[in-house]
């Protein structure tokens, strides 16, 4: 796992929401198309598990994404995600909403994104998180520069950022290791 200032690990701790964009941060940005012309999107099982350990420590999780598409509806359903923005043109605005709705501050969320499209987002929540492959704008307005690719363990690498914030690692892990983990939710 990428170092982490100090600086970070303090803005880790009081994260109550996370919010992840899809393409380019939970998909490595391919556009895939089938023979019928069903678009294809593939996702990192790791960032499921990291997803659902945020949920089971009390972290509120989001996806707010420009595009809508039937693979991104499943994956949400499958992680149990009530958060869930598709089409949405206006991220800022909708995570205001949200925060509203959660009554939280922007301190309290962090936002992981690729593009420039996140950057009205990035520059207003507390922790801010760019994947290794992000545009180069927007890691220079990022707090933190994952070690992963899009696509690769971003949102596992989040996780464990947050909840390593609060503490050991191995601890966050005892929940992932029962069985009632895995039947908690679709993943």
């Amino acid at each position: 796992m990428v170092h982490i200032p100090n600086a970070v690990k303090e803005k880790a701790r009081a994260i109550e929401l996370v919010v992840f964009d899809v393409d380019g941060v939970l998909t490595d940005g391919t556009l895939s198309y089938s023979a019928n012309g069903e678009e294809v999107k593939h996702f990192n099982v790791k960032d499921g598990v990291g997803i659902k350990l945020l949920a089971d420590y009390d972290v509120v999780t989001a996806i707010i994404s420009a595009k809508d598409s039937a693979p991104l509806t499943r994956r949400a359903s499958d992680l149990g995600i009530g958060h869930f923005y598709p089409g949405c043109k206006d991220k800022w605005a909708q995570l205001s909403v949200l925060m509203d709705d959660l009554m939280l501050s922007p301190h309290q969320v962090c936002y992981v994104g690729d593009d420039v499209i996140d950057l009205k987002v990035m520059k207003r929540v507390g922790l801010s998180i760019a994947p290794k492959d992000a545009f180069w704008l927007v890691q220079e307005h990022a707090d933190l520069i994952t070690d992963a690719m899009g696509g690769k363990g971003v949102a596992r690498e989040v996780a464990d950022i947050v909840l390593g914030s609060r503490m050991p690692l191995d601890e966050a892990y005892i929940k992932a290791m029962l069985p009632e983990f895995e039947n908690s939710r679709s993943e």
